[in-house]
């Protein structure tokens, strides 16, 4: 690997390929959990068709929840990446460099995931008949896509490369040293 300027925040293009590495984990993951939904199918219908909030309250604990500890705790752990991030050679640190510690982890996966959250909660709400109005459905996934925009262009006006989530949350995503 190239030495890069210490100090200085990752390229997009070096994080999309860490995410998709740490995406080989979440999809094995949900391989698992489709292998496991065969055998208790019966017990899950009624979680996904019952109403908007059991569906998305289920698939926040089952999906959403797991995928966001995967994040929290290993960019909160003494490696402070992911297994795609240590593979890309990064890690996620405070903006000093400093550890992030496990509150600042929590909070910047939590921002990062809130988008993600956000879309399935409306899709929820569009599959299963709610007293939603189509309008709040139509506001909310252009709430979602407004952020993930924020979010991918964020970096390009940062001198450090954070997205919007790593500003607030007082992380940096950096070559390991």
């Amino acid at each position: 690997m190239r030495r890069h300027e210490h100090g200085k925040g990752v390229s997009l293009g070096t994080r999309f390929i860490a995410f998709l590495w740490d995406y080989v984990i979440i999809a094995g993951y949900i391989v698992l959990l489709v292998c496991v939904s065969f055998f208790i199918r019966p017990l899950l219908i009624p979680l996904f068709t019952t109403n908007p909030l059991m569906a998305e309250t289920t698939g926040f604990l089952f999906i959403t929840l797991p995928v966001y500890l995967y994040f929290a705790l290993c960019e909160g752990s003494k490696s402070n990446a992911t297994w795609g991030k240590r593979k890309m050679g990064i890690v996620v640190t405070g903006t000093q460099g400093q550890p992030t510690g496990l509150g600042s982890s929590l909070l910047r996966s939590a921002l990062k995931f809130a988008p993600w959250e956000l879309a399935h909660f409306t899709i929820w709400h569009m599959v299963i008949p709610s007293d939603f109005p189509e309008s709040v459905n139509l506001s909310l996934l252009g709430t979602v896509y407004g952020l993930v925009i924020i979010y991918m262009i964020s970096p390009l006006w940062s001198k450090n490369k954070q997205t919007i989530y790593d500003f607030i949350a007082g992380t940096v995503v950096r070559y390991r040293d």
